[in-house]
């Protein structure tokens, strides 16, 4: 199992946060928004900012299918651990 965080961030933004996180995971950065397009979490005008991506999480097995997804509808919104251990399992 692999996880990749991909963020819809400015690469400085990114690499700034994980060199003072020292996060221990691939961080992908989407900073021409491609990826959060593609999987429709991209939102031109929300009530919380502009050009922003939902928190969102997908569990994607080694073929390629989805098996798991999660999208909010406001930037507070975010899965339970629950439900993505489920999913896993």
């Amino acid at each position: 199992m692999q996880l990749v965080v991909v963020l819809a961030q400015r690469a400085e933004a990114v690499k700034r946060y994980v060199e003072d996180s020292g996060v221990p995971f691939d961080i992908l950065i989407d900073a021409s928004r491609q990826v959060s397009k593609a999987y429709g979490v991209w939102h031109r005008v929300g009530l919380d900012a502009w050009n922003i991506a939902r928190p969102a999480v997908f569990l994607i097995d080694p073929a390629g299918s989805i098996r798991y997804s999660f999208v909010a509808r406001a930037q507070h919104e975010f899965p339970s651990h629950d439900d993505i251990l489920a999913a896993i399992g």
